[in-house]
């Protein structure tokens, strides 16, 4: 067992209510992302419940597991960048602006799948991701990922719907 305490972005957004990451969905897949490096990283073991064809993981659970894994690292890497910490004001959160996943091979249900992200642009409300999934040694899915910051609590309402 793992010992090390890790800073998972996810605790840091308390009333998240999302399917994929949100604390306060007891339904949900609960997604946990920390920094390894300059990389985001998160572990998470699929349930039989979420198979698409017999052992084998579901394709929208792989899309929504990356699709959170990268807006939550979008959000942590926007504090990283002003040198701040997670959860102190203003707060930002972003949503999906495209997701483009490949799918390279099945992904098993029976073997915990890594997630390893990577900012690879950054400008104005834009960030810019690459985000692979890993099944033990085995690239499983690839997906490049923009998220785009929807809410700044000092501008004191969400973006989401603005032109």
């Amino acid at each position: 067992m793992n010992s090390e305490i890790k800073d998972y972005f996810q605790d840091h957004m308390p009333e998240n209510v999302c399917f994929g990451c949100g604390v306060k969905n007891d339904e949900g897949l609960h997604v946990k992302s920390f920094w390894q490096g300059e990389e985001s990283v998160s572990k998470w073991m699929p349930e039989e419940k979420y198979h698409g064809w017999a052992n084998l993981l579901n394709g929208g659970i792989i899309a929504t597991l990356i699709d959170c894994h990268c807006m939550c690292t979008a959000m942590a890497y926007a504090y990283k960048t002003e040198s701040r910490g997670l959860g102190t004001f203003p707060e930002y959160r972003y949503a999906t602006g495209t997701i483009n996943v490949k799918y390279l091979a099945p992904t098993p249900i029976d073997k915990e799948v890594v997630l390893k992200a990577l900012v690879t642009e950054m400008k104005g409300k834009k960030v810019v991701l690459k985000c692979d999934m890993f099944s033990g040694e085995t690239k499983t899915a690839e997906a490049e990922v923009i998220a785009i910051k929807v809410y700044d609590s000092s501008e004191g309402k969400s973006s989401l719907f603005k032109a």
